[in-house]
């Protein structure tokens, strides 16, 4: 299942989205499998976490099936079920010896909106070809500090982009067990001293993809 985590239901929780996904599949009325033990539950399993306050465009979960629904029913029943913020946008079978989506996903792919004064896109393309030659970001979460080599945390080079009302910044970061470098806090870093004229930072996570033996993407 491929659904989107927008508006107010971004500040959901994992475990809270986590449990208004099973809601809609049992409300929805699909014939789920359980797993097996004295503890039966749903057999269902989602993609890497979302940051609590950042938006989904592509976020996915993986649930088991004991009869045949067609994609396009199972897409109906539902979106008559959920909110519009929740909404599934997509859905297909896949091979049960596929690997699972967290294991699976190693690329996620954002947009950042920053809500600046004009010429904010300039600072950030600035700062963060800054932070491209120096090599690493630090970033402390929690009491605790973490080094990041941008050459391995980020794909590709970000992009900053001016808009309306200020800049889109396009970053795309590799994901490990080891943890992923949060594209707020890259850019949040790039606009140093500029922070301050920032109205907002907001986070989307547009999709997230695998990567093939040639290093290239390939879709979930």
């Amino acid at each position: 299942m491929t659904y989107q985590k927008v508006g107010p239901l971004r500040f959901l929780s994992h475990l809270e989205t986590a449990r208004a996904c099973e809601r809609a599949v049992r409300r929805a009325g699909l014939p789920y499998a359980v797993t097996r033990g004295f503890n039966p539950h749903m057999r269902i399993a989602f993609g890497p976490a979302l940051p609590v306050g950042t938006a989904g465009l592509g976020e996915m979960y993986d649930v088991w099936l004991s009869d045949f629904v067609p994609p396009d029913d199972v897409l109906e029943r539902l979106s008559s079920v959920t909110r519009e913020e929740l909404r599934t946008v997509a859905c297909r079978y896949v091979e049960l010896k596929a690997p699972s989506l967290a294991a699976a996903a190693e690329v996620a792919h954002y947009e950042v909106m920053v809500s600046g004064p004009p010429g904010v896109a300039r600072t950030l393309a600035e700062g963060l070809g800054t932070l491209s030659k120096s090599g690493t970001l630090t970033v402390e979460h929690k009491g605790k500090q973490k080094v990041f080599e941008l050459a391995n945390a980020l794909l590709k080079e970000p992009v900053a982009r001016e808009v309306d009302g200020g800049a889109v910044v396009e970053i795309a970061t590799r994901m490990s067990e080891r943890g992923s470098l949060r594209p707020d806090a890259l850019v949040r870093a790039a606009l140093g001293p500029a922070l301050e004229a920032v109205a907002s930072v907001s986070v989307t996570r547009t999709r997230l993809a695998a990567r093939a033996a040639d290093g290239t993407e390939e879709a979930l």
